[in-house]
């Protein structure tokens, strides 16, 4: 009740306070009335006794202002009067406070981007209910996500730790809903998908697992809220209505809630379908084969049942399965790791990128805060005369310094919400954006609650730092010295806090400078480096002959013919046909075996190669050099002996030798024999950073496939040629879907990790820069301005312009150099990280260094070029007829 009572006295006296002052007056004037009531009957006159009364009462005011405070408003009124006083200083200098809102917004703004990506990425799981029990299951040592599914049925139905095991995998299609097919990228799932992840629909329903009853069983689909508004018109009798997908009838049940996109945060399906209709889907049927490893999992697991608990529930399971399967299975085990990221094959770079990110971030925010320091730290010292007389008056240091942070602190919470609208306005394009050609990209990083929280909170600890800055000078401030001297000038230290402030900014900009043109360098080296292919002058057609309705022996065929077909374009000089390009999206690995193996179980393979099928003229058509031996030829059928080309590392692996390895053997997992007839050069095929891989290319004759990527190298115009291949492929079959573009362009998944980095660190480079650059120009403007009258004395009696330039700038360009090196020795050592990330990026690059040098010292140019040009112009007969 005390303290409820204390709230409203407090409330009422801040709410009522004209009234509140009035009662105070009365209250204070009865007692001096009253003593001077007393004082009157000793015998005094009125006059003597009223005026004895005003003295033995003591100072009025003070009293007056003690009773606010002990009623709580003296503090919320000296609140309002610094915040209307330090609104009116602001004003007073808008050139700085538009600094120093810009410099803070430069950080809060980088701090938020960054921090909305570390919250999407890392800090938030999945936008599903329940999503912290959400775990997927990786496989083996090198925890990967893909799985065989008759492995995920022995899991779903032999653990005892999920309440819910799914599978699912990304899969293209041709989605047909009444016109030509159109290509479309979904997710295969198992009947339990939507039911584990404990999503409802957005309208109709989904299928489940009661729906499925074998192979094909299931013709449903359900679409993405996205893909229901752009590609059926948001129609809400879409439900129940038939389409085509890769020639077969599906049912749309319903649509999913808007924000779901699944079970991973990169990928946007347009819809998903059953896994058990997997033949009609992708032309094959892979789910009974143990050893196609194709399948990721996600399971939730049972309240009260741990990590561990669950990983050695799993591991007693791969104990079965090695036991049982040993020619898949041996030596398999199985580990957890959080879903959203394809678990750590995405998880572990990504985190690690993102956290060295904020790190970055936190050092440009550092940076801004040293730069407005040092601002401060000045600002004060110019209004040291007036911090004096205030003093001399007999306000407190404690005002005073209160004055000053709230200052800063109005300051920081502008230049926070200026820097939270730049960084949302970014967010909302990175949302959206699409770096991968064909590929449903999603990049959930739009700013929520948390960010802004967390944002303003930076901002307002920004101020309190920077604030405090000039703690030192408040406190040491002798108002006699500085009204008589008239400043309280540092100019003469060895080495001030603020020269501290000016290093690490410096080192702060050195360390992004230097971490941009290492990512720069690595990109540059990347689009230039030997991929073991051809890029240049080549376009790409990607398509799957099964969204056309062609399987089985009507596939090869018409690849034959859309050969023929591309080859007869005017200008084409190779055309070639593989399963899939190097470095696209998606991979299939084969294990091989020694010519005498007769154990063919995975822990006997003697490598695990990357495995192409391509036709004749595919390694001319992608500029991939044969070494020795012959290529395909349209014989190698399936009535013709296996055969195969493999690349240097292959031939390392199983023969231990280059130079006679063509005419051996090696044996697949089914113990089939191929003879290499062929020998390439080693290239990139899963990504750039990515050590030396065995790859093999098989005849596409005896290893069928409806994959189909047609490599096309020409000299033409890539326009022109896309126009002519158009008609072409369309002139063979007007519903074949299928994409046109430049090999070049194709690369961009397989170079978007490193121009992410290169784009973000640049970004990050550029803030640095400008930082640096204002604060190197404010220390110099400051210690120029301060030193005018010294520099038109020494100009005066005879000193040359490099002894005046040395003198007023001497001291910042050695800061500029100790933080220079200071900053490339740290981040050289803080960009090994970006040679994981960036193929090629070495911060030992000599070409590095010296660019790292030359910004700086273009920086040190830039900053510094005003106020030499003002040393240099002072007339020493002004100064001193000012002074």
């Amino acid at each position: 009740m005390r303290l409820f009572a204390s709230l409203r006295s407090a409330a009422n006296s801040l709410f009522r306070r004209s009234g509140t002052n009035n009662e105070l007056d009365e209250e204070l004037r009865s007692h001096i009335q009253h003593r001077a009531d007393d004082l009157e009957r000793t015998g005094l006159s009125r006059a003597e006794a009223d005026r004895r009364a005003c003295v033995e009462f003591g100072g009025y005011v003070r009293f007056k202002e003690e009773s606010h405070g002990a009623m709580g408003t003296r503090f919320v009124e000296h609140l309002i009067s610094d915040i209307q006083i330090g609104l009116r200083s602001l004003r007073k200098s808008p050139g700085f406070t538009l600094v120093a809102i810009a410099t803070l917004a430069l950080g809060i703004g980088a701090n938020a981007v960054v921090f909305s990506i570390l919250n999407a990425f890392i800090l938030k799981p999945l936008n599903l209910p329940g999503a912290e029990s959400l775990y997927m299951i990786e496989r083996g040592k090198d925890n990967s996500p893909m799985q065989s599914y008759p492995d995920y049925v022995d899991l779903r139905d032999g653990n005892r730790s999920f309440d819910g095991l799914a599978a699912y995998q990304i899969s293209p299609a041709g989605l047909d809903t009444g016109g030509n097919p159109t290509p479309a990228w979904l997710y295969e799932v198992s009947g339990n998908y939507f039911d584990v992840l404990g999503t409802k629909p957005y309208l109709g329903r989904f299928f489940h697992t009661s729906d499925e009853h074998g192979p094909n069983s299931s013709p449903y689909i359900v679409l993405s809220y996205n893909y229901w508004q752009s590609h059926f018109q948001a129609n809400p009798a879409v439900a129940g209505s038939t389409v085509l997908v890769n020639k077969h009838p599906f049912t749309v049940l319903g649509v999913a809630q808007p924000g779901f996109y699944g079970s991973e945060l990169f990928y946007a399906p347009q819809f998903w379908a059953p896994i058990v209709d997997q033949e009609q889907i992708e032309g094959w049927n892979g789910l009974n084969s143990r050893g196609n490893r194709s399948t990721w999992l996600v399971g939730r697991l049972k309240t009260g049942i741990t990590v561990s608990q669950a990983t050695t529930d799993l591991q007693s399971i791969a104990t079965r399965l090695d036991k049982t399967y040993p020619k898949e299975d041996s030596q398999i085990s199985f580990s957890l790791a959080r879903p959203g990221l394809a678990g750590d094959m995405l998880g572990g770079p990504v985190r690690a990128f993102v956290t060295a990110l904020m790190l970055l971030a936190g050092l440009i925010l550092l940076a801004a805060c040293a730069n407005l320091g040092s601002l401060f730290a000045a600002r004060t010292a110019d209004r040291s005369r007036e911090v004096a007389l205030r003093l001399a008056l007999g306000s407190s240091r404690n005002r005073i310094l209160r004055q000053l942070l709230t200052e800063a602190v109005l300051v920081s919470l502008t230049g926070g919400a200026a820097g939270i609208a730049c960084g949302v306005t970014l967010l909302r394009w990175l949302s959206t954006w699409q770096p991968v050609p064909n590929f449903p990209i999603n990049l959930p990083v739009n700013a929520d609650a948390r960010v802004y929280l967390v944002s303003m909170l930076l901002a307002f600890a920004s101020g309190l730092l920077f604030g405090l800055v000039p703690l030192r000078q408040v406190l040491r401030a002798n108002p006699y010295q500085v009204v008589k001297s008239g400043s309280t000038s540092e100019i003469g230290r060895r080495f001030s806090f603020r020269d501290v402030l000016l290093v690490i900014q410096v080192a702060v900009c050195a360390i992004l400078v230097t971490s941009s043109l290492v990512a720069v360098r690595g990109l540059m080296r990347s689009l230039h480096s030997n991929f073991g292919f051809q890029p240049q002058n080549a376009m790409v057609v990607d398509t799957d002959l099964d969204m056309a309705g062609y399987n089985g022996d009507r596939v090869a065929p018409m690849q034959r013919r859309m050969i023929d077909t591309l080859q007869s374009i005017p200008g084409t000089t190779a055309v070639g046909l593989t399963d899939r390009a190097p470095l696209s999206l998606g991979w299939n690995t084969s294990v091989v075996f020694d010519d005498n193996a007769t154990d063919f179980s995975m822990s006997k393979a003697a490598a695990e190669s990357m495995t192409y099928m391509v036709s004749p003229a595919y390694l001319q058509a992608a500029g991939t050099t044969l070494l020795s031996g012959r290529d395909f030829t349209w014989h190698d059928d399936r009535n013709a002996p296996r055969v195969a080309i493999v690349n240097r590392e292959f031939a390392r692996k199983l023969f231990h030798t280059e130079t006679n390895a063509i005419g051996r053997y090696y044996r697949s997992l089914d113990g089939s024999r191929i003879q290499v007839v062929g020998l390439v050069e080693d290239g990139k095929y899963m990504t750039l950073t990515e050590d030396q891989q065995p790859a093999m290319f098989l005849p596409v004759l005896q290893s069928p496939t409806s994959a189909t990527w047609l490599i096309v190298r020409s000299s033409r115009d890539p326009q022109q040629l896309a126009s002519a291949m158009e008609t072409s492929l369309h002139a063979l079959d007007p519903g074949l879907p299928f994409t046109i573009r430049t090999w070049t362009k194709e690369l961009n998944s397989a170079l978007f990790a490193s121009r992410v980095a290169t784009v973000a660190l640049g970004v990050l480079g550029g803030l640095g820069a400008m930082l640096a650059i204002t604060g190197i120009f404010g220390m110099a403007s400051y210690s120029v301005s301060k030193r005018l009258r010294e520099l038109g004395i020494r100009i005066a009696l005879g000193a040359q312009r490099r002894e005046v330039l040395s003198a007023a700038l001497g001291r910042s360009l050695r800061l500029l150099t100790i933080g220079s090196v200071v900053g490339v020795v740290l981040g050289i050592a803080a960009t090994r990280v970006l040679a994981y990330i960036v193929y090629q990026a070495t911060p030992r690059d000599p070409i590095v260094l010296a660019g790292v040098v030359l910004a700086m010292l273009l920086l040190g140019l830039l900053a510094t070029w005003i106020p030499a040009a003002r040393a240099l112009s002072a007339d020493p007969l002004i100064l001193l007829r000012e002074e």
